[in-house]
């Protein structure tokens, strides 16, 4: 297994972190031995990024990672929470608290439910537009003193935030959505990054599936967060599967698939850059640890280019109530 590092302060980690949502909530149901069998071939595979969040399946996910981490030293691995995102019982998002009480408290469930004495990077899901940056850094700050936390990171916020938030703080990494069709981060927050030494690792790299060359007309997503993404819909699925299209013939003329070609995009985009894969059956993990031995040469990317040109895509990668939540889309 390759190895980044996360950012210029934070830990080592494998070229590929495990994204362990899916397992649990929002991608329709899944299968627990099955989850637990792909989270096992990671680890034995060498990847030794989990990324959770306290509210994903309430709960729920954090239980299942706890379970298979049994019997595996702690120390091999590095557990990624996010925190904030307030549910209510039948599973409704009602809003975020990334106040410093909240969070503490959150951070004590979470190790509660992982079976673990600390958090190896500790992140709010979103920025609260009620809580000062600074505030909720701090409070993460606190716990790191204490013991509770290894790192800091943080997910969805722009330049200005990303800086404010270094300046209370060292940050290892800022935690996006990063694609061949989701390239907002180009356009100042990647470079703020790599200017204050915070690494990104990133998700929706396969943007939910679509662009994973599995995905068809066909399907449906009923019940599912793809059912109300955007890109997801009518004319808009049209369009984008067309890019699919594309992208599969430059896959094919490197004896690769759609997704191992979306997946080694990303890690082409330089070193301080994981993807996070949000594998949940075994075969799209060895798919996806097939990208990690798919060199692409400057005619590769230009081909990749011409197939999935930046703002190619139809619609918007969240409904539009979620995109105007979004700190990353204010810079």
């Amino acid at each position: 297994m390759n190895i980044r590092n996360l950012g210029t302060t934070g830990p080592a980690t494998s070229a590929l972190g495990l994204g362990c949502m899916g397992m649990s909530d929002l991608y329709g149901p899944s299968d627990r031995q099955e989850s637990l069998a792909t989270m096992a071939g990671a680890m034995d595979a060498g990847i030794t990024l989990l990324d959770t969040g306290g509210f994903y399946g309430m709960g729920h996910n954090e239980m299942l990672i706890a379970e298979g981490l049994k019997g595996r030293r702690r120390e091999d691995f590095i557990i990624s929470v996010k925190f904030g995102a307030q549910r209510g019982p039948d599973g409704a998002w009602l809003g975020y608290d990334a106040s410093p009480k909240a969070l503490k408290a959150a951070a004590a469930y979470s190790l509660k439910r992982l079976g673990v004495d600390h958090i190896d990077i500790y992140r709010p899901a979103r920025l609260d537009p009620a809580v000062p940056i600074e505030d909720t850094v701090g409070a993460i700050a606190d716990l790191v003193k204490a013991g509770y936390v290894r790192h800091i990171g943080l997910s969805e916020v722009g330049a200005d935030t990303l800086r404010r938030a270094a300046a209370v703080h060292p940050i290892v990494d800022l935690q996006i959505e990063y694609s061949l069709i989701s390239r907002g981060i180009e356009d100042g927050i990647l470079s703020a990054c790599r200017d204050l030494g915070i690494g990104i690792t990133a998700y929706g790299v396969p943007a939910r599936g679509l662009i994973s060359g599995h995905w068809t007309k066909e399907q449906s997503a009923a019940g599912d967060f793809r059912g109300m993404s955007p890109r997801f819909q009518g004319e808009n699925l049209d369009h984008n599967l067309t890019l699919v299209e594309a992208l599969r013939g430059v896959a094919q003329a490197k004896g690769a698939t759609v997704a191992q070609i979306a997946i080694a995009w990303v890690l082409a985009q330089g070193n301080d850059i994981v993807p996070l894969v949000g594998a949940r059956r075994r075969d799209r993990l060895t798919e996806a640890l097939g990208a990690l031995t798919l060199e692409l040469t400057s005619a590769d990317l230009a081909a990749i280019e011409a197939a999935a040109p930046k703002g190619a895509a139809a619609g918007e990668r969240y409904p539009a109530p979620q995109m105007a939540t979004l700190d990353s889309e204010k810079s």
